[in-house]
């Protein structure tokens, strides 16, 4: 199909030259050049087959999921790191008002 493509894309250039481009044929070289170039960076990156808006949408939901865990795995540390902060703080004021001595 891309042969196709490319072939209408070369006959549209060749009129634009002999008839002296209109506003018409230019129009329509741009769009083929443009469908073109699209058929083939597609193609460059795999996703010219039919599963290919499925296996994008897989890939934005196995993104999307990965983001989720960092921020999980953020909030997590961040509550870690809250509680044991707490911890170190009660301890410190249970040395210093004598409760320690309580607990012996």
């Amino acid at each position: 199909m891309a042969l196709a493509e490319g072939t209408l894309l070369a006959q549209l250039l060749a009129q634009g030259a002999q008839e002296g481009a209109d506003l018409a044929t230019l129009r329509a070289i741009a769009e083929e050049g443009g469908e073109l170039a699209a058929a083939r960076a597609l193609a460059r990156l795999g996703l010219d087959d039919p599963d290919a808006a499925k296996d994008m949408a897989e890939l934005r939901a196995l993104l999307g999921a990965w983001r989720d865990a960092k921020r999980s795995v953020w909030k997590a540390v961040v509550g870690w790191v809250v509680r044991i902060a707490a911890a170190l703080l009660l301890t410190g004021l249970a040395v210093k008002f004598g409760f320690w001595d309580l607990v012996k």
